[in-house]
């Protein structure tokens, strides 16, 4: 099993051990991590490499946003990349408690502008679907990170999506 970590984060995967299937055939990703597992999922099925399960734990889903809503990011983050990701990851744990977590120290903007400017693909999924991979979404109903209603719609046609009504961005309830 692979798990690629989410926006400005490393080792994060703990959170997730109640959802996460362990297997050499499976990809996994959290937020921006999400992204990263479907690059990788595609080029391991590129080099005809077995991949039964992608899980995507609250995918970073931002297409529905304006620009305006994005270039407001992007510059608050250059402007004082600390107090951002402070703010970031306050509201990553919102409506509970802060848990501990590592940051990763080398996080850039072009992986937060990335992130914002992802635009899933429902052709790619629907494709990985007739591949025989099946595609797990877990989604938290409190999180106020990404755009959960218009993810959840989206994904419904492609994954299997499990919504946890009182979670927050990393599926949790408190």
């Amino acid at each position: 099993m692979k798990f690629y970590s989410g926006f400005s984060l490393q080792n994060e995967e703990y959170l997730f051990e109640e959802f996460l299937k362990e297997g050499d055939y499976t990809i996994s990703g959290f937020s921006y991590g999400a992204i990263k597992a479907l690059a990788a999922l595609k080029q391991a099925l590129e080099d005809k490499k077995r991949v039964d399960t992608l899980q995507l734990f609250s995918p970073a889903f931002f297409q529905t946003k304006d620009e305006k809503f994005k270039r407001l990011q992007l510059m608050s983050y250059k402007k004082n990349r600390a107090v951002y990701l402070q703010q970031f990851l306050k509201g990553c744990f919102l409506p509970y408690e802060s848990k501990i977590i590592v940051q990763n120290i080398e996080t850039k903007s072009c992986e937060l502008e990335e992130l914002l400017m992802y635009v899933w693909d429902k052709e790619t999924l629907e494709k990985l679907v007739r591949a025989g991979v099946k595609i797990e979404v877990y989604l938290g109903g409190k999180d106020s990170i990404i755009d959960v209603q218009n993810a959840r719609e989206f994904f419904l046609e492609v994954a299997t999506v499990t919504y946890i009504k009182e979670a927050n961005h990393f599926l949790q309830l408190s």
